[in-house]
């Protein structure tokens, strides 16, 4: 269970297989995949959780747990995933919370958080999120991050909209 950043209220951390209850459960709730094709088995929540590991080893980053440090429950995951879009590999910031811990800005919170992390500590220079056209409350996330719709794309066959924000030229954070 590795570390990788705290913010005021969160930590996010590498998920482990003993992660698989809280991802499955989150995975497979249809509101919360309400923009995804459709909910999660199990056994498909497993494969997700085995993608973030590998994602770990190979890219130095991937989809991470976020806790809450006063409760130290799960809330949901966030992270930075490599993502092939156009035939170009980029650094997406991905958010999912589970439905109980909506709309107290988690989201946001752990993407910020991310989105410094990928500009201070990992050196990318730009970072986007796919986010599908009728998925409003994400597309709020990413503007509270600084991004900006670039263009549409279709991605894993559904139509998706890029937003995007690069590393500012001036040192700090953003």
């Amino acid at each position: 269970m590795k570390a990788v950043l705290e913010t005021q209220r969160l930590r996010l951390r590498e998920m482990n297989h003993d992660d698989l209850e809280f991802i499955s459960e989150m995975l497979a709730d249809p509101e919360v995949m309400r923009f995804y094709p459709r909910p999660r088995t199990r056994e498909e929540s497993q494969a997700w959780v085995e993608r973030q590991l590998r994602r770990y080893t190979d890219d130095g980053h991937g989809l991470w747990l976020v806790v809450d440090c006063m409760s130290g429950n799960p809330v949901g995951q966030v992270g930075l995933a490599m993502q092939e879009v156009e035939a170009t590999w980029q650094p997406e910031i991905g958010y999912l919370i589970h439905k109980p811990y909506w709309r107290r800005g988690y989201a946001t919170e752990a993407a910020l958080g991310v989105r410094d992390h990928a500009f201070n500590f990992l050196g990318k220079g730009r970072v986007i999120s796919l986010i599908r056209p009728e998925n409003i409350p994400s597309q709020g996330v990413a503007r509270k991050l600084g991004m900006v719709p670039e263009r549409e794309v279709r991605f894993k066959g559904l139509r998706h909209i890029v937003f995007a924000v690069s590393r500012p030229t001036a040192t700090g954070p953003i």
